[in-house]
């Protein structure tokens, strides 16, 4: 099919970096592409806890700049952190001007939250548990009035176009049917903004389609990817059997909650002196292990919170409500789930990958800035500052220029991924490249992925999905050691406390799954 041609920079997807980013593009025309309804399928959407800044005097961009490195278990890019947490304050400043209404004081400062393994309450909050949704909210509404902002919904990327070694477009495809038939759309520049990998597992805080797509995309043009073996699992998703799980977010134990097991005993006082504010790896692992043993872990919110928890958290207290759980007077069940993907396209400064014509911010980025732990409430604030860089380096390159809207052809259907199969995928990364992980596990789990991809080799959504596990199982099996989110308990020392950041190509991680492959025959 005959590409289409256009100036408009594309955009591949819709959440806050994808947002963000293309309001400050203006006046050069985008186009943005998303599967969902504007806004309303984004992991940031979904985000509970706020964005993490040093609002309040007595704290600093220093300590700020401090806990993340921190928090990142010794592969964090220090200057990335300083230079990020430097910005914060004034992207506060920014979405409260675009109409973001954050939680103030009588005296208009700002409410702040405090969350794990922040030495200052610094989150920036909306009506307790709401930033993600009041932040796209407001966002959402900019991006429908901007003249220079034409947005494609209902419709996915299914991959890159690449030309003379440098991307110049993507393929789409509509979605209201099924996905089909896709056609390549070629616009001045590409910034992939499309979410993580967190649904590539079976237990998952993640919108249904964040599947790691948008990061395959990249990997299978050729991209570098960076820190792909590093996947935060929250500690507190609400165990109540549903797909995705919703979240308890981490600000209610920063009110105090406390996490108990089955048989009422507090076991994060024995696991870290910070107890239920330990970094998130850490309270991870020891929910999981309540898990294993089966003392069914629970977040108790009764004395900390009660009746408080209705308007301060009504997001968690809906989620407990719709599962025929009173969180005044029970305790509320939580699992360990895949949350947040610290790796990612590997980009400069700029949020520049390694691709010419194709930059990456949000969470299908990696920057530097999480290391082997992200921070609670760094996610957002990531997405802002690359958001940000990103539109600045491709406006940089641009000529002023106005652009007719794109119109889609008629497409035939095609098939979409057997569900089967994405079953099966995500039970393999839950099984061998979960929280704890083993290399004989991990092995099992490159198996499978690729007897997986097989099934099903004309699927350019599968390819994309087994692509980013093959990527993450294979940088778990080459790191040996345990770093932050990464825990092998075949290895389950660190390395020395500062560690090297991972970087691989999806060949040499491919290379790494045949070779799984014939040890584990």
């Amino acid at each position: 099919m005959t590409p289409i041609d256009t100036p408009r920079v594309l955009v591949v997807g819709a959440g806050l970096a994808a947002q963000y980013a293309a309001l400050r593009l203006a006046p050069h025309p985008v186009l943005m592409i998303s599967p969902e309804p504007l806004g309303s399928g984004a992991s940031s959407a979904w985000a509970q806890g706020g964005v993490a800044a040093a609002m309040d005097p007595a704290d600093s961009v220093e300590a700020h700049a401090r806990d993340t490195v921190r928090a990142g278990a010794g592969t964090v890019d220090v200057q990335v952190a300083k230079e990020v947490t430097a910005e914060a304050r004034a992207h506060i400043l920014d979405l409260t001007g675009l109409g973001t209404p954050f939680d103030r004081t009588a005296d208009g400062g700002y409410v702040l939250s405090r969350e794990a393994a922040h030495s200052f309450a610094r989150v920036v909050r909306v009506q307790g548990d709401q930033a993600g949704a009041e932040i796209m909210q407001a966002l959402t509404a900019q991006v429908r009035a901007a003249p220079h902002v034409q947005v494609l919904e209902g419709v996915m990327a299914t991959g890159l176009v690449v030309e003379g070694g440098r991307v110049c477009g993507v393929r789409v495809a509509r979605c209201a049917d099924g996905l089909t038939q896709s056609v390549a759309l070629r616009g001045a520049a590409v910034l992939l903004a499309g979410g993580g990998s967190g649904g590539l597992y079976a237990l998952t805080t993640n919108p249904p389609r964040i599947r790691g797509q948008v990061l395959g995309m990249a990997a299978r043009a050729g991209a570098v990817i960076a820190d792909a073996e590093f996947v935060q699992f929250h500690p507190t998703a609400i165990a109540n059997g549903l797909d995705p799980a919703p979240l308890a977010t981490e600000a209610l134990r920063g009110e105090g909650a406390t996490l108990i097991n089955s048989r009422g005993e507090r076991f994060m006082t024995a696991a870290h002196p910070d107890a239920e504010l330990a970094p998130r790896d850490i309270v991870a692992r020891a929910v999981f292990a309540q898990t294993q043993a089966g003392r069914a872990p629970a977040l108790d919110t009764r004395v900390a919170l009660g009746a408080r928890i209705l308007t301060e958290f009504p997001a968690v207290a809906a989620a407990c409500h719709a599962s025929g759980l009173d969180p005044m007077t029970q305790p509320i069940s939580v699992a360990a789930a895949a949350h947040y993907h610290m790796g990612g396209i590997a980009t400069d400064a700029e949020g520049a990958s390694t691709l010419p014509g194709l930059w990456a911010c949000g969470e299908v980025a990696s920057t530097g800035l999480h290391g082997a732990n992200r921070l609670a409430s760094n996610g957002l604030l990531e997405a802002l500052v690359y958001g940000r860089r990103c539109a600045d380096a491709i406006a940089a390159r641009l000529v002023a220029g106005d652009a007719a809207p794109v119109e889609l052809p008629d497409l035939a259907p095609v098939h979409e991924p057997d569900p089967a199969l994405v079953a099966r995928l995500r039970q393999a990364m839950t099984d061998g490249a979960g929280v704890i992980r083993t290399g004989a596990g991990l092995r099992r789990t490159l198996g499978t992925i690729a007897a997986v991809e097989a099934a099903q080799p004309g699927c350019d959504a599968l390819l994309n999905m087994t692509a980013t596990a093959t990527l993450i199982a294979a940088a778990a099996l080459a790191r040996e050691e345990s770093r932050g989110a990464h825990f092998r308990s075949d290895h389950p020392e660190a390395k020395g406390a500062t560690g090297e950041r991972s970087f691989f190509t999806l060949a040499l991680a491919q290379e790494i799954r045949a070779q799984a492959r014939k040890e584990s025959a």
